[in-house]
């Protein structure tokens, strides 16, 4: 029996070798995954996660991919998706239960057509709760923190979980999620009841001004780095004069300091290329060491070590 069969045999829902990622990534960028796996419930990703410890295979989870680099030589692992095993979401009053692979889109629509108020913060953000609970996913209006009572968690070992908001030790774009290997299976979240006109007329503001001011036209993955204190990295950015250089087909956005775009046929090399670059001249320039927000498949610290010493 194979690997590949052994997961067949365990695992309900799709299975596939060497599925790009430049196809579940909004950057479009990246190489294979040696093995994509959508489990068909929580009872099918368990038996993922048993059987990638099993082969001795490492594991990432993506939701949209909107936040996400993947390298250009691919990732030799499995790579999960909660798209169905993690996909229902229920409402009882002005509580919110809602899976990790619920997209975040339609659900702030939703909410706020029955006039509940409190996702408006990551309104736009185009990825599933899984993810804007593991980043704290934001806006100057709010993070997903500030509605969160608890998150069920799966760790690897099989265990589930339940983490209360201060367990989950959010910070800045950042929570136990990132610290820990988990995954958000659900998470109950706190709404409160309030006009869905003015709701509805937020939503419509907010996407107007994103697209006055985002290259949504264009792929990307959203903010690349992180704000420092007390400043905007889009801002330093554009100071720097970095706004619109490009290295390969990857070019920081001439629309906004903070985004880089996909012109056509960008590699994960270009990207981090143009990040190495775009980071020393910010802090040539003004003594700023600016700090990725956008996550790389194989970790951050090997992220921070290319930033610093990039191929080529």
């Amino acid at each position: 029996m194979t690997d590949l069969e052994g997961l067949h045999s365990v695992m309900r829902g799709v299975t596939r070798l060497g599925e790009p990622l430049v196809s579940h990534t909004t950057l479009r960028v990246g190489g294979p995954a040696e093995v994509y796996a959508v489990p068909a419930s929580e009872a099918d990703l368990r038996a993922a996660l048993a059987w990638a410890h099993r082969t001795a295979r490492p594991w990432r989870v993506i939701g949209l991919g909107s936040n996400l680099l993947c390298p250009d030589a691919g990732y030799m692992g499995l790579v999960l998706s909660l798209e169905q095993a993690c996909a229902a979401w229920r409402l009882d009053g002005n509580r919110l239960w809602a899976g990790g692979g619920v997209h975040l889109a339609p659900l702030v629509a939703r909410t706020a057509r029955l006039g509940l108020s409190g996702l408006e913060a990551v309104a736009g953000v185009p990825g599933t709760v899984g993810g804007a609970l593991a980043m704290n996913a934001g806006t100057p209006k709010g993070e997903m923190a500030d509605v969160v009572r608890w998150v069920r968690v799966l760790l690897p070992d099989g265990r589930i979980c339940r983490w209360s908001r201060a367990e989950m030790r959010f910070g800045y774009r950042t929570s136990r999620l990132q610290e820990e290997d988990g995954i958000a299976l659900d998470a109950e979240l706190q709404l409160r009841h309030a006009d869905a006109s003015d709701l509805l007329r937020d939503l419509r503001d907010r996407a107007a001004q994103r697209r006055r001011t985002q290259p949504l036209e264009l792929p990307n993955a959203g903010s690349i780095w992180r704000n420092p204190p007390g400043d905007y990295a889009g801002r330093l950015v554009e100071a720097a004069a970095c706004r619109g250089i490009r290295r390969g087909d990857a070019q920081v956005s001439p629309k906004h300091g903070n985004f880089i775009v996909n012109l056509g046929r960008a590699t994960a090399g270009d990207v981090i290329a143009l990040m190495a670059e775009v980071r020393a001249e910010v802090e040539r320039r003004f003594g700023v060491r600016l700090h990725a927000e956008i996550r790389w498949l194989l970790g951050q610290e090997a992220l921070e070590a290319l930033l610093d010493h990039p191929p080529g």
